[in-house]
């Protein structure tokens, strides 16, 4: 396995002074045996965030000439802008806006209307200061501890389009298509639902999705300040929701103890030891993590 990749632990600047506001330490490592990581972890001063980018089956026509790893890596560099340019914006006017970058980036060469138009799962959490703001959309969960309590943000509803997708596999007939060509028109299904009322939401390349992702706030002072918090893509979370390795405040424990790249490696020995736990159609995934410990407001 390729060792996670990593940017540490910082203060928001590097710069000697008072202990950091929010201290942050990452891991990203893609799944074993590929060679692109359609994850992305990145920090923008103040603001962290991962992204999910949705792998596209084989021989799928996505109309467009670039693939996840290049939309989330886009994606990540127009929030990067928009988030200099409008540092006190909501988050979903800063991610509307890169996402609407993002569609000018693909140069007019692809057909952005079609459904299986590359897409990220985004989430985001940004220090102001006073409070901590949160963005989730689609399935990459926010883990918080705060005011002594651990909760998780998630946005359910891709599972109900995927439990949408599974109907709709088992309903094809075993010998009517090889697993590949059965995969990939569940798929088509799936997408149908994307961005779309009563489907679910997404980063691709329609800004509203935007304006319906999970949002909040955190104080950072107070009984019910934020401690710690965590951000994952579905192959990290998998270790909760998926193996059963750990529960949410376990997972935070571990973080803190032995670090992000610790759990990616959980990860990969519960794919190798328990393949009869998996719920997807791959055998292993991109895993990505983002952790945050917040010291004393200054």
């Amino acid at each position: 396995m390729r060792p996670p990749t990593t940017f540490g632990s910082a203060d928001l600047d590097g710069a000697a002074g008072p202990a950091p506001v929010m201290r942050v330490r990452s891991a990203s490592a893609p799944a074993p045996g590929r060679p692109v990581n359609e994850d992305l972890v990145f920090r923008i001063g103040p603001l962290v965030g991962v992204l999910d980018g949705a792998t596209v089956p084989e021989g799928f026509d996505t109309g467009c000439v670039h693939g996840p790893e290049w939309y989330v890596r886009h994606l990540a560099a127009r929030l990067s802008l928009a988030e200099a340019a409008r540092p006190a914006a909501r988050l979903t006017s800063n991610l509307a806006a890169a996402i609407l970058a993002v569609r000018a980036d693909h140069g007019g060469q692809c057909d952005l209307d079609r459904p299986g138009t590359p897409s990220s799962t985004v989430c985001l959490l940004r220090d102001c200061g006073d409070q901590v703001d949160y963005l989730v959309l689609c399935d990459s969960p926010l883990v918080l501890d705060a005011g002594g309590q651990v909760s998780v943000v998630t946005d359910n509803r891709l599972d109900e389009a995927m439990a949408e997708l599974r109907e709709t596999v088992a309903t094809v007939p075993g010998g009517a298509a090889d697993p590949v060509t059965r995969f990939r028109h569940a798929v088509s299904v799936q997408r149908e639902r994307m961005n779309r009322t009563h489907g679910y939401w997404v980063a691709a390349s329609d800004p509203d999705a935007a304006f319906h992702a999970v949002t909040g706030s955190m104080p950072r002072r107070g009984p019910a300040a934020i401690r710690r918090a965590a951000l994952l893509s579905d192959g990290a979370s998998s270790a909760v929701e998926q193996f059963g390795l750990t529960d949410w405040a376990g997972l935070l424990d571990l973080l803190s103890v032995d670090g992000p790249g610790a759990l990616i490696d959980r990860v990969r020995d519960a794919e190798r030891d328990h393949p009869d736990r998996l719920r997807r159609h791959k055998p292993t995934d991109d895993a990505s993590v983002v952790f945050c410990e917040f010291g004393t407001a200054v």
